[in-house]
């Protein structure tokens, strides 16, 4: 099997954490310039903005030059550009750096705030902020929390060590326990061990159950509850289905409090409105260090709002 040549470095830097945008020209094509080719691939950019980049000088090739906006059309040239994007609400809460070393940096991320750029959500999201706060421009995600939940996040500082990293969590070497808030079902027997299959379709929000082989494994329990009717419960995946959890609780009859999904889709809010967040939590991860061989485990030291002051959160 050939091996396929590695893209050549991005000459020009990051941009408030944000990689630049790369576009390699396919290899086989009639366009005649650079130009007619990425007017057709930004086509949703809107009508003379690629235009507009060319004459400024914005488009780069490998030297680090200004792509010409006659340039002819090279099959295989990589081409580099930032996207101009807008004005993003600030998620007004901190990210924790709960272990920092050569290889990785463990954070405890806040609800609202995204942990990898995507959508609507860019230079506000974990990775960003991060790569800006700390200085660390090569840092990349070896996995993902939903925007909504908060909780232990880990990074990688050096990319040729990322694939071990995220190795750990394909395939289940990282031991991962959350918490949530939800009502108490007195007339289920504790703990609960979910098993199904879940299923999350491209465009549609929430994921959802169907029949089959299962392919996604909660174990679910109480620690304690109170007489207002809420429980604080310890979940502990097996599996790392999109939504798991909230799906898991939902399909038992205890939907996480703060779900806009679960049980039912709820209207948009406002994007600075970060009231009422999602009752669930990352709390610890446990883990053998692919690189170093050191054990590590980690606790998240936040709150969950609801338990803490159920009045406080709902208002």
């Amino acid at each position: 099997m050939r091996r396929r040549t590695p893209p050549p470095p991005s000459p020009l830097p990051q941009r408030d954490g944000i990689d630049p945008v790369r576009v390699r020209l396919p290899g086989e094509g009639d366009w005649a310039t650079v130009r007619e080719y990425l007017v057709e691939r930004l086509s949703g950019a809107g009508a003379g903005v690629v235009e507009g980049m060319l004459a400024a000088g914005l488009v780069v090739g490998a030297d680090g030059r200004a792509v010409a906006p006659d340039a002819r059309y090279v099959p295989g040239m990589f081409v580099w550009f930032h996207r101009e994007l807008p004005a993003e609400v600030p998620v007004p809460f901190p990210l924790e750096v709960v272990h920092r070393d050569e290889h990785i940096v463990v954070v405890d991320k806040p609800h609202f705030l995204a942990t990898t750029p995507r959508g609507s959500h860019v230079t506000e999201t974990a990775l960003a902020r991060l790569r800006r706060e700390l200085d660390l421009p090569a840092l990349g995600a070896a996995h993902r929390l939903d925007r909504l939940t908060a909780g232990l996040v880990l990074f990688t500082v050096r990319p040729e060590e990322r694939g071990a990293y995220q190795g750990l969590f394909r395939d289940r070497r990282v031991r991962k326990v959350y918490e949530a808030v939800a009502p108490y079902d007195a007339t289920r027997a504790w703990p609960v061990t979910a098993r199904s299959r879940i299923v999350k379709e491209r465009g549609i929000l929430a994921a959802f159950e169907v029949p089959g082989e299962p392919n996604a494994v909660s174990r679910i329990e109480p620690v304690e509850h109170r007489t207002d009717g809420l429980a604080r419960y310890r979940l502990v995946p097996e599996t790392g289905q999109t939504h798991q959890l909230r799906v898991h609780m939902n399909a038992l009859g205890v939907p996480i409090l703060g779900d806009p999904l679960y049980p039912e889709v709820a209207a948009p809010v406002a994007p600075d409105d970060f009231r009422r967040p999602l009752q669930l939590l990352a709390r610890e991860l446990e883990f053998t260090d692919p690189v170093t061989g050191a054990e590590h485990r980690l606790r998240s030291d936040r709150a969950l709002g609801a338990w803490e002051s159920y009045g406080d959160w709902a208002r």
